[in-house]
């Protein structure tokens, strides 16, 4: 028996890396049985039946796990945003943080094709990217073009499992590709009439990339809270967290109660509005959802 990491799942194969080699593995039928599902990222215990091939065994304790893109034992999530085309979304970006931070992912932040910026859009992402600075989220401004960003992101990838994520059409795989250019991954022409990239894709798989593991996916297919209680939301604003200590209710939720520090810190300018906003149309959207049972 071998111990190693599932690196590509594709058609009911688990690629396990192993020694510097490759095992082409099946799951055992025990794990249908127990509904259990080998992911990418799984540090798993297998039998190799050649030199190729195998069958997993055992699969280790996960540190955490996403459904889309389905992966295990990320330790941070790289979020692609371009600053135009398609244009820069707080509001989504602030839906990713919240969805990271609930799995105990570090998110850093990447803006990418900033080389497309024209004055009066580059003092706006500037302000973007000093607000998400000062709350504290580590902000890189990247182009793929002029190779702006590229060794400060290929500093934060060494040594770590990633995942990188991000509408369609944000130039992720131009980033990867520019990074390690024999990938070659396909990047997908920007759709002007939609406003969304086409879907380029199609696998699970973790990539060495600057001496670090990432993952190259669809992006996040599921951006709903559904596995996320409302008492649990401000915790993933981090700004909340410091100054929600100096609210007078325990549990407040920042929302209608008397004396809440956060609504004063917005008034004050001290969390930017548009946070705030995001915030209220959150969980105005999760008490709208139906009841889990």
């Amino acid at each position: 028996m071998a111990e190693g990491q599932i690196m590509k799942a594709l058609s009911g194969f688990y690629y396990v890396l192993s020694e510097g080699r490759v095992f082409q593995c099946r799951g055992r039928g025990v794990f249908r049985k127990k509904n259990v599902t080998p992911l990418v990222g799984d540090r798993v215990v297998f039998q190799a039946t050649s030199e190729t091939e195998g069958y997993i065994l055992e699969i280790g304790e996960r540190q955490n796990e996403l459904v889309r893109p389905p992966i295990a034992n990320v330790e941070q999530a790289i979020l692609v945003f371009s600053a135009v085309s398609p244009d820069f979304s707080a509001k989504l970006l602030d839906r990713f943080l919240v969805l990271v931070e609930s799995k105990r992912i570090a998110p850093i932040i990447v803006i990418s094709k900033i080389d497309l910026l024209d004055g009066e859009s580059k003092e706006e992402i500037a302000r973007y990217v000093h607000d998400y600075r000062r709350i504290g989220y580590d902000v890189i401004e990247t182009s793929a073009v002029t190779k702006g960003g590229l060794d400060e992101l290929a500093l934060r990838l060494r040594g770590r499992v990633s995942v990188v994520a991000g509408q369609s059409g944000v130039g992720k795989s131009s980033l990867l590709n520019a990074l390690r250019p024999d990938l070659r991954l396909k990047t997908g022409d920007i759709s002007t009439h939609l406003g969304r990239g086409k879907h380029t894709t199609r696998h699970v798989e973790l990539l060495e990339v600057a001496g670090g593991l990432v993952a190259d996916t669809p992006g996040f297919g599921a951006l709903e809270f559904d596995q996320i209680e409302l008492d649990e939301l401000p915790h993933y604003f981090p700004e909340f967290r410091m100054y929600g200590e100096g609210c007078k209710f325990r549990g407040c939720l920042h929302i209608a109660e008397p004396k809440c520090a956060v609504r004063e810190a917005v008034e004050a300018g001290e969390i930017p509005s548009y946070r705030y906003d995001h915030y209220v149309s959150f969980v105005a959207e999760m008490k709208e959802r139906k009841p889990r049972y």
